[in-house]
């Protein structure tokens, strides 16, 4: 790393971090510069925090949880795709409780930047119900019984009325309130911190949002080098964003009728981007008081209106070549065809995968209900979504619901029952029912716990582990298997695993698998893999668990996601094989620090390894455990019908951990390992915790058996509510 920098001016940061004591009502300032800009900002710097301040024994309700909301160096300087911000902290959702993160748009990271600071510690629980306001280096804990039990949006709009339109808040609805574990937490333009349950903590904490107002500026170290990156980052096409009327709702893989029509425009989802792949959506029909409203939609949203058929995109999603060089080509502002003058269009525009798997029949005013009702109360919509209502429609047409009351006849299709069910799980209602230990509990209660949690107190060899038999492979033409319980691991829903959601080639999958086997929740959600066209074609030739080059790719999509969170910017707008200089560009326009994209990589995988000894420390990972986790479900066969056997797999964490220099028996770095990413210090901790292999290997290792003896879906651990 070099520097141009005349002065010890911290470019592109705030200066401060802001420690918040809920207990006691008492704030503390950090100088940044104690972290930064070393740990960069984001994730990177709440793993250096979390390590320092949180060990082992601390549950996500408990308050010695701290949550750490942090901006990076982007934040407020207009550099593309740099308005985005991260929270970390023991999360509610995982199984077992683990630490996690999640990511946010909108401006509420930027306006903390506005406001003076970096980053947000907080710690403790409120006696009451509370809300933040951070107006400058003013800090109010206010009484918030006013907005308690409020909707999302209308909460927010009581604290824009309290406090002017130009304060921002995330808040949590009353999902988060009744500690519901898949609880989001939400900002405008409906933005939230998701897949981790942090809505749950927040409402464990009494916090029912923070407000920030800021009368500041963040100034970047080169303004020329900004305005040159928002020409160049996400291929910025300035044209025209017509609000277009529509009768359908469209894409590759569903075709939903809009009766009514809606109307159509695209935004971005923070200050600093300059792409917009949202779909605003006009004139729809409020869940709650019929009249118009507008929302948006992305990601997951679509499969609410339609799941008859599985998500599936081009290959050219994932594999990119120099003429066709989108990294996720479906989510661009201003999509251009694929250019058939590309030696490599065949790959890139083929498309693979999309099971017939008979969820549900389209229905528009249904699913923009879903979406909805999600948003107001406060609930993941991709778990709701994906995991909840797939779980029901597979369980009805297999006749497992029967036993179960749920206070009306469970339907996928009926809105009234969709609204039932959101509405007792966020209050934690309904009929009880018997668990398997033979206790009672309401049946939205039980599912407020999460679907990992839920299907396991209900007994997971009926309610988990029996097959859909609905699932029909449209590339073998056959019915396929899949269970009627979509869980990858981590207790968290399958994403891009290649079966029961997001159909996908075995490279990909096994990818994938890997990069959520060593994290402790979904790793997609700023970590989807991608290769080039040349790695595309010697993963293919090596096989997908035998390759080096796939490997390699998976180490890289690791360390670019933490970049990814940290800067921090937006992976849909990056290229990560043809343009590996991006985040260093980005840092340097900010912070006057330059860094070949090398010399980046090895501060994320710093981090990276900073991450992996906080769930060594706190929850005792090794490989058995994080092996035995992942492996059942990719036992059942993605649209083409492959899988992976446990000699295959195994071979594949084999090439993984000598890949990233960790012991193959234990999955635990060396000290080799540890020195050589500046974490000497992390080393001599794990030597003393016992955590620290030899350097040639744990002697006599022998890879253990298949310990699922032919009964895949039956997880070894034991989880204990």
């Amino acid at each position: 790393m070099t520097t141009e920098k005349k002065d010890d001016r911290l470019y592109g940061y705030a200066g401060k971090i802001l420690r918040i004591n809920l207990t006691d009502s008492t704030t503390e300032i950090i100088d940044s510069r104690k972290y930064l800009p070393e740990w960069i900002g984001g994730r990177a710097l709440a793993h250096k925090i979390f390590w320092e301040e949180v060990g082992p024994g601390v549950g996500a309700f408990d308050p010695e949880n701290k949550l750490i909301f942090a901006d990076g160096p982007a934040g407020g300087t207009a550099i593309p795709t740099g308005g985005r911000a991260v929270m970390c902290g023991v999360a509610a959702n995982n199984l077992p409780e683990q630490y996690a993160s999640s990511s946010i748009g909108g401006w509420v990271g930027t306006v903390m930047k506005y406001a003076g600071y970096d980053a947000l510690i907080i710690e403790g629980k409120a006696p009451r119900h509370t809300y933040l306001l951070i107006d400058d280096d003013k800090v109010s804990f206010l009484n918030a019984d006013a907005i308690w039990g409020m909707l999302i949006s209308d909460a927010q709009e009581a604290i824009f009325l309290a406090h002017g339109r130009d304060t921002f808040s995330m808040v949590i609805g009353p999902a988060g309130e009744h500690m519901v574990r898949d609880a989001t937490i939400t900002t405008s333009n409906d933005h939230t911190l998701s897949k981790a349950g942090f809505g749950a903590v927040f409402g464990s904490k009494n916090l029912k949002g923070i407000a920030f107002h800021g009368t500041g500026d963040i100034t970047p170290y080169d303004i020329d080098k900004v305005l040159e990156l928002r020409l160049k980052i996400g291929d910025y096409q300035h044209i025209p964003n017509p609000v277009t009327h529509q009768t359908r709702m469209k894409s590759v893989a569903y075709d939903v009728p809009a009766p009514n029509g809606w109307d159509y425009g695209k935004l971005a989802c923070s200050p600093g981007c300059n792409s917009r792949c949202q779909r605003l959506m006009m004139n729809m029909t409020d869940a709650f008081t019929g009249e118009k409203v507008s929302q948006i939609e992305k990601c997951t949203s679509p499969a609410a209106f339609t799941l008859k058929n599985d998500f599936y995109m081009p290959v050219g999603t994932w594999v990119t070549s120099p003429m066709n060089g989108r990294s996720v080509g479906a989510q661009r502002s201003w999509a251009k065809p694929y250019d058939k003058n590309d030696p490599d269009y065949e790959i890139v525009s083929q498309m693979w995968g999309g099971d017939t798997v008979n969820y549900w029949n389209a229905d528009f005013d249904r699913g923009a209900m879903l979406n909805q009702l999600c948003k107001e109360y406060g609930i993941d919509k991709w778990d709701f979504i994906i995991w909840n209502m797939t779980w029901i429609s597979m369980c009805k047409q297999e006749g497992l619901l029967t036993d179960l009351d749920f206070g009306m006849e469970p339907d996928p299709e009926s809105p009234e029952f969709i609204r039932h069910f959101i509405k007792i799980i966020t209050y934690r209602t309904g009929p009880e029912v018997t668990l398997i230990d033979g206790s009672k509990r309401p049946i939205g209660d039980v599912f407020a716990e999460h679907m990992a949690r839920a299907i396991r107190m209900l007994g997971k060899e009926k309610y988990g582990d029996s097959i859909y038999h609905g699932r029909y492979s449209n590339i073998l033409k056959k019915p396929l298997d899949i269970p009627v319980s979509l869980e990858g691991g981590w207790g968290q829903c399958s994403h891009w695993h290649g079966r029961g959601f997001s159909g996908s080639q075995k490279w990909f999958w096994c990818a994938n698998m890997m990069l959520d086997m060593v994290n402790t929740r979904d790793a997609m959600a700023s970590g989807h893999t991608h290769v080039s066209t040349d790695e595309y074609k010697k993963i293919l030739a090596e096989g997908p668990c035998y390759s080096q080059t796939l490997a390699n790719a998976v180490l890289r999509t690791e360390n670019t996601a933490i970049l990814t969170d940290s800067v921090p910017c937006c992976e849909w707008q990056s290229n990560e094989p043809f343009y590996p200089e991006e985040n260093a560009e980005q840092l340097y326009a900010a912070t006057g620090e330059k860094y070949t994209p090398e010399e980046l990589l090895k501060k994320a995988d710093r981090a990276r390894l900073l991450f992996r000894a906080i769930l060594m420390r706190n929850y005792g990972r090794c490989r058995d455990q994080e092996v035995e986790e992942i492996y059942p479900f990719l036992t059942f066969p993605d649209p083409g019908g492959d899988y992976a056997t446990w000699e295959e797999w195994n071979d594949w964490v084999d090439l993984y951990y000598k890949t990233v220099g960790w012991d193959l028996a234990t999955g635990w770095p060396f000290r080799s390992t540890w020195e050589a990413a500046g974490l000497k210090e992390i080393a001599d901790e794990m030597e003393k915790l016992g955590k620290l292999p030899p350097e040639g290997g744990t002697p006599g290792y022998v890879r253990k058996e298949n310990p699922f003896n032919g009964h895949i879906r039956k997880v070894p651990q034991e989880y204990h509510f």
